[in-house]
């Protein structure tokens, strides 16, 4: 067989988008909870437009989302009939510390994550918990600035000790900040950066990634301490630039652009800067306030494993004329005329997450696990009920297709995968419920509108006997 025994095969969801019940069982207010649908959606996720609280003019898709906070047995239930080995999922930290800065943890929040991943336990999943995904508690944000201050290490880290300590003998698996690359492309949702006139973004932007990069590192650290067994890896937004043409400005621009990216997971798998870094750094005047101590801590303390997300290839060229950017998840890129597109833009490209396979195996040598793939798509329920998203299975047809390429023929460590939004949720970068990617369909629409019934797609059954057979049926 291509894929090891034991191989984690399941799917992956985030807290904001399907959790819901934003106030519920002593919750606090969230930076995803004031980031609306709509046009306003991208300048608030941007840190451009300031929305400290929530207010009656916008629609905030987060508060309800999916309500798997009251569903969550139904859910894991219906991973389980698809014979789920691991689940990825996120703890809220506004659920844990709904402030972000007291000294001891909601405990209602506590047992609501003991509940599920008993649940979990009870079908032989594995959970995979993200501890920061896209979530900092308000609060923080308000008070001293959320990543931007050095304080915020400190809050993550009593976080980290608060569910370390809890679910210890419960969860195996960790990752510290999901796509830790993204603050560079949408601050607040990232890292609940707000900008104010005449600041130096770039170098706020790196100042909070380094506080994000200790951070990490300390956890991993206390993780280690707290149970030797803990597997604590790092999570990037991967896909590969590719240059637009041969000329050796492209190729060199569509390095640089990887490179941009590479930058946390150098910092996270080999525990230093890298020498580039410093260099760009210095060249663009980017001065970041390092302790003593951080040097020796990030080296001491380097991820298990590498994980990521992949959902399409990116292209790129040196030539301003020719960079006209067009859509494509928050990451620009030149439309491919080899790939095809989804209907968001998205370029379709299985070969990409071999070559991204590739890439981090060949830099790191760390196992590497696919913790996001899908399809966003549009769903047609037909009269009878059923949904017949056969795109969808051939989309992940051809990336597992690409997987089993990277272990048989190129030997790559892969301990898992689990595709994107395996139930259907509201979609990070939009806030839509229509851009569906799950196996199991909910009924919502964009407007909040529904019944949130769960059904399944015609990918449930196809994605069941995959699992069932390791990776080998595909048909």
């Amino acid at each position: 067989m291509s894929f090891k025994d034991g191989f984690l095969w399941g799917g992956a969801t985030a807290a904001n988008q399907c959790e819901g019940g934003y106030l519920e069982g002593g919750r606090g207010l969230s930076t995803v909870d004031v980031v609306p649908a709509g046009k306003d959606r991208f300048p608030v996720a941007l840190g451009e437009k300031k929305m400290f609280e929530c207010d009656s003019e916008h629609y905030y898709p987060s508060h309800e989302a999916i309500d798997m906070y009251h569903n969550f047995k139904e859910d894991i239930r219906l991973f389980a009939e698809m014979g789920f080995k691991c689940y990825r999922l996120s703890i809220a930290w506004s659920r844990i510390f709904p402030k972000g800065d007291e000294a001891t943890p909601n405990e209602e929040g506590l047992k609501f994550y003991d509940e599920l991943f008993d649940e979990c336990i009870k079908y032989g999943i594995e959970p995979l918990v993200t501890i920061c995904h896209f979530d900092v508690p308000m609060h923080l944000v308000e008070t001293i600035g959320a990543w931007k201050n050095r304080e915020m290490i400190n809050h993550f880290t009593r976080y980290c000790e608060a569910i370390f300590n809890r679910y210890k003998n419960k969860v195996k698996y960790w990752l510290t900040f999901n796509e830790i690359n993204m603050l560079l492309h949408l601050p607040f949702m990232g890292a609940g950066i707000l900008f104010e006139e005449g600041e130096n973004k770039e170098e706020i932007k790196y100042q909070a990634a380094h506080h994000e990069l200790v951070a990490s590192a300390m956890a991993t650290k206390i993780g280690h301490e707290i149970n030797p067994e803990f597997k604590i890896g790092c999570m990037l937004a991967g896909g590969n630039n590719y240059a637009n043409t041969c000329n050796p400005n492209d190729v060199w621009k569509s390095m640089e652009m990887d490179r941009e990216n590479y930058f946390f997971i150098d910092v996270q798998s080999r525990g230093e800067y890298p020498p580039y870094a410093k260099k760009m750094m210095e060249r663009q005047g980017i001065n970041i306030k390092m302790e003593e101590v951080d040097e020796k801590l990030l080296k001491d303390n380097t991820v298990d494993f590498i994980s990521f997300s992949y959902y399409a290839s990116r292209l790129t060229s040196a030539d301003p004329e020719v960079n006209k950017l067009t859509e494509g998840n928050v990451f620009a890129t030149l439309k491919n005329p080899h790939l095809k597109a989804s209907e968001w833009g998205w370029q379709i490209d299985p070969l990409g997450l071999r070559i991204t396979l590739n890439a981090l195996f060949d830099r790191y040598q760390k196992p590497l696990f696919i913790v996001e793939n899908g399809l966003g798509a549009i769903d047609r329920v037909e009269e009878d009920g059923s949904i017949n998203d056969d795109y969808r299975i051939g989309y992940l047809r051809e990336h597992i297709k690409a997987m089993k390429d990277s272990v048989e023929q190129d030997g790559v460590d892969l301990m898992g995968y689990t595709p994107w939004g395996c139930i259907d949720l509201v979609s990070a970068s939009t806030g839509e419920m229509k851009k569906r990617y799950g196996f199991i369909y909910v009924d919502k629409d964009n407007n909040g509108k529904g019944t949130l019934a769960r059904s399944k797609k015609k990918s449930f059954n196809w994605y069941k006997k995959v699992i069932k057979t390791n990776g080998e049926d595909l048909k």
